[in-house]
């Protein structure tokens, strides 16, 4: 039986860094194991976050993953199709400051062996090239498998706005990554066009319109990576969601639960330097379950156009009493807060209503 800590009375709170200990501890010993392949997903998104922000670790915080660093090249050499994961597990942990017992700094050889063993020349997406080239060159391994027109490939998909009008998840992430990558996350300036930054704020209407948090968090830490400020209706969204989670200690952790949100939630409080506090973690294996109630316009505006037919019109102005009159009163509500925090609606509607 699940045990709910009661988070009431009220909630006991953290900055991320007073958490990170028990952070690392639960996904690395609790959660899962690391022949599961989402012990490696969970792993590999928090050490991410934690390398990326400049997240000052301890060393004896980093203890419960010495033996699997030491134990990379042999699980390398045996799950190479795993390469990216491993890759960017091992090389954050020896920038955040690992140091297995015996074992010497490791990563560059490793890279070094990926890219012999060709193991990018075997990925079918670009997206994928990308991520290979971003771990490869932090131990300065050329990566073949990213010709020279990869650039010109990425930006020429994030910078079609249109595609990003749509409800698309797989592609709305797909071009956060990408400009997390281009930017090394938040490193470097990634110099979007002005249909890339477009296409960020389309995903991001269309993200709160469906109260996706996760989502939406992303997009605004790629907005802050590209040199953009995201909008404050947005940034607060993802602030109240970070504090809206019940943390549960559950034996079991069986099913999905919210634990990317919380992670990318905090990862956008941080880079957007805004109060980073939640809730403790307590001792044992945890799930994280997002409480808060979030109404979606998204399927009641998409119902209202469709069955609108021949009558739908890509015009705003034109439709807006029709839409709102199909909504209810919650949907309506937050309709007009995704309004009101863009100047891109009426450009974006023009795309989504399909006429």
């Amino acid at each position: 039986m699940s045990n709910i800590i009661a988070l009431n009375v009220p909630p006991r709170r953290q900055r991320m860094a007073d958490r990170t200990d028990r952070l690392i501890d639960l996904f690395a010993t609790q959660r899962r194991i690391p022949d599961d392949v989402f012990w490696l997903k969970e792993n590999a998104e928090l050490l991410s976050i934690l390398e990326c922000t400049g997240m000052q670790v301890s060393d004896a915080a980093l203890d419960p993953h010495v033996d699997f660093y030491a134990g990379l090249k042999e699980r390398l050499r045996f799950f190479p199709q795993y390469y990216r994961f491993l890759l960017s597990i091992g090389l954050d942990l020896e920038d955040l400051g690992v140091r297995g017992t015996g074992v010497d700094a490791q990563m560059e050889g490793l890279c070094h062996w990926v890219a012999a063993q060709g193991l990018p020349d075997a990925e079918l997406s670009d997206l994928q090239r990308a991520e290979a080239r971003r771990l490869l060159e932090r131990r300065g391994v050329c990566c073949k498998a990213a010709d020279p027109d990869l650039d010109t490939r990425l930006r020429a998909f994030i910078g079609r706005a249109e595609t990003f009008g749509l409800p698309n998840k797989k592609a709305a992430y797909e071009l956060t990554h990408i400009v997390f990558y281009l930017s090394e996350y938040g490193r470097r300036d990634p110099n979007l066009d002005a249909g890339a930054l477009r296409s960020l704020e389309y995903v991001g209407i269309l993200a709160h319109m469906d109260q996706n948090i996760d989502l939406l968090a992303e997009v605004c830490i790629a907005l802050k990576h590209a040199g953009q400020e995201p909008n404050a209706v947005w940034v607060d969204a993802a602030r109240t969601a970070m504090g809206a989670f019940a943390v549960v200690a559950d034996d079991a952790v069986s099913g999905p639960d919210d634990y990317h949100e919380y992670l990318v939630a905090n990862w956008a409080a941080q880079v957007l330097g805004h109060d980073d506090t939640g809730a403790a973690i307590p001792v044992g294996r945890v799930r994280f379950d997002q409480q808060q109630y979030r109404p979606s316009a998204l399927r009641g505006v998409s119902g209202a156009l469709f069955a609108a037919s021949q009558t739908r019109s890509k015009d705003w102005g034109h439709m807006s009493d029709y839409v709102f009159s199909a909504l209810e009163d919650d949907a309506a509500l937050l309709l007009e807060a995704t309004i009101a925090s863009t100047m891109e609606f009426e450009a974006f509607f023009d795309v989504f209503a399909r006429a």
